[in-house]
């Protein structure tokens, strides 16, 4: 964890103040500008109070959703919803995100569907409350296999829950054979187990089969009831630390550096206790299941379903989804 902790001492004392000027401002001057190119009708599907309940029901199966889809806008409103999927992303998760909703396509192929069901186009945008740098709102962008929340109070942005899944993980004929959307995801995560020894191994693999999907699934609020916790990371090398820092700067740096570096700063503040438990097969093309856990965030990940070839992760907040660890500070403060 040394380069984490030198990461996150280096620059998390910036944090702070860049992110309230920097990624709320993009979020919000881009929010703005996809508002204002809709119809009254299509504001009035896009548009949702803050205290609306539906900013809690995310999901990430193919099912009718609330919204205004891609598929309802014209080309230059798309142009905009694209960069409003881009604002709360960095290049890397921008390019997990677009290459995930093409997935629907070759689905589409895969299972002979009429386009209903996979629609590449299929992807819902919905804002919460009024966009502002300064102010208190959100928005959403989801579909199958990508729920992506953001939530903003008094410049302060949350990306969590954050939600990628890959199916096909990997595209095995056609000509986008060998597409691989979560590919680091997998080969980072069998990386840290196949580095372990057997009495390591005996403490992180918590089962011996993979669980059928991740524990938490869409849950308003994350929780785990009743599970092992795995290995923590004080009973990790060097080797086995540096590699379990590169699965976690995946997780990280899908969010802007801005977002990155507060997840960072959890990291670090975990310190060795920070757990990664693994469950089903080390060998690849097996089902299996990883998480990495600590008292404030939880990663989870599987492939389990379609012959170990359906991949679903996500990163929670314990306290922090749909920033209510904010909302409570804010509404303390305003108290007061």
């Amino acid at each position: 964890m040394t380069r984490i902790g030198a990461i996150a001492m280096g620059i998390v004392l910036l944090t702070a103040a860049y992110y309230r000027t920097h990624s709320a401002a993009i979020m919000s001057d881009t929010a703005k500008a996809f508002l204002a190119s809709l119809t009254p009708e299509q504001r009035a599907l896009a548009t949702f109070q803050f205290q609306d309940e539906q900013r809690f029901d995310w999901h990430f199966i193919p099912k009718p959703r609330k919204g205004l889809p891609l598929r309802a806008m014209t080309p230059s409103q798309k142009h905009l919803a694209q960069a409003l999927l881009s604002a709360g992303l960095s290049q890397r998760g921008y390019i997990k995100a677009s290459t995930i909703m093409s997935l629907e396509e070759v689905l589409r192929v895969m299972e002979k569907d009429d386009g209903e069901r996979r629609n590449p186009e299929g992807y819902f945008f919905s804002i919460f409350g009024e966009p502002s740098e300064s102010g208190t709102w959100g928005y959403r962008v989801e579909g199958h296999h990508v729920s992506l929340n953001f939530t903003l109070v008094k410049g302060k942005v949350i990306g969590a829950p954050t939600f990628f899944g890959a199916n096909p993980a990997e595209v095995r004929e056609g000509p986008r054979k060998g597409l691989r959307v979560l590919g680091r995801e997998e080969d980072l995560g069998r990386a840290v187990i196949t580095s372990l020894d057997p009495s390591q191994k005996k403490i992180a693999i918590v089962d011996k089969e993979a669980y059928k999907d991740i524990l938490t699934m869409a849950s308003r609020k994350a929780a785990l009831a009743g599970q092992p916790s795995g290995l923590a990371v004080a009973r990790m090398n060097a080797n086995q630390k540096q590699l379990l820092t590169d699965l976690l700067d995946e997780y990280c740096y899908n969010l802007p550096e801005t977002l990155a570096l507060v997840r960072l700063d959890q990291i670090k503040k975990a310190g060795d206790n920070l757990y990664f438990a693994w469950a089903g097969s080390e060998q690849p093309g097996g089902p299996h299941y990883y998480r990495i856990q600590s008292s404030s965030f939880l990663i989870e990940y599987d492939d389990t379903q379609n012959n170990a070839n359906h991949i679903h992760s996500v990163w929670r907040d314990f306290n922090g989804d749909f920033g209510l660890d904010l909302l409570q500070q804010h509404y303390q403060t305003s108290h007061k």
